[in-house]
């Protein structure tokens, strides 16, 4: 039902592609990724704009994962109704925050999310309370560490039942320890080794939202980080350019 969650539950490495409400998502959804992540925190998106590129991606390997604007329930809400197998809220900063964004996510009685139907490839089930339980389990919930304050609160934060991932949020992360963009600074790679221990301790997988210039994500998955993004479209040119070099012309 959820392919990423799968991979994350046997160690495996889960690695997306953002996506916008221009991109070919249904290609893109069969191109290999494991996930599409669209982004309506920093894109002039809006959430229920987005139905129609998670309808392309429907039957497709990539599941679609949806970033809202704020740890609001309505936000959530709109993202789920329309198909996403994921959820990212960004700057959540203490244990309080997180609990709220689970149980947003969540069906009753473990949260407090609406119900509207059956809504996205969760597969087939006898009646409504099975495919409650079932997305409840499967649904992956992705809390944003950005801040000095998430930072304080982390295992508190990472305490918290239903947490699948811990995204990193590279930029505003930087920005936070005073070294604005500087990833390879020590005290930058110091605090990616601290989100790895704890989220070792916790059961939780640390992911990065993308890899900043100058990290080998290869290095990042042996320091524990098994979710991020990668950019897409230098990739499908290589691949045309070698699928050209084939043909004599």
């Amino acid at each position: 039902m959820n392919i990423v969650k799968d991979m994350l539950r046997v160690g495996k490495t889960a690695i997306g592609t953002t996506a916008s409400l221009t991109s070919p998502a249904g290609f893109l959804a069969d191109a290999g990724f494991d996930f599409l992540l669209f982004d309506t925190q920093h894109s002039a998106v809006e959430i229920k704009e987005l139905r129609h590129q998670l309808q392309d991606m429907k039957g497709k390997k990539a599941i679609p994962i949806i970033r809202v604007g704020d740890n609001y329930q309505d936000q959530i809400c709109y993202a789920l109704d329309i198909g996403a197998k994921g959820i990212i809220v960004p700057m959540v900063n203490s244990k309080e925050e997180a609990v709220h964004m689970v149980r947003c996510c969540k069906y009753p009685p473990e949260g407090i999310r609406s119900a509207a139907g059956m809504r996205g490839e969760w597969g087939e089930f006898e009646n409504f309370t099975e495919y409650m339980s079932a997305v409840n389990e499967e649904l992956l919930i992705i809390p944003m560490v950005e801040t000095l304050k998430a930072l304080g609160n982390l295992e508190e934060i990472l305490s918290v039942p239903g947490i699948d991932v811990l995204l990193v949020g590279p930029s505003d992360l930087s920005i936070a320890l005073g070294i604005a963009l500087d990833y390879l600074n020590p005290k930058y790679q110091g605090t990616l080794d601290r989100i790895a221990e704890a989220c070792e301790e916790a059961g939780v997988v640390p992911g990065m939202y993308f890899i900043p210039r100058g990290l080998d994500p290869s290095e990042l998955v042996e320091r524990g980080f098994r979710f991020f993004t990668r950019p897409w479209s230098r990739w499908a040119a290589a691949g045309i350019k070698d699928g050209l070099a084939t043909i004599k012309r």
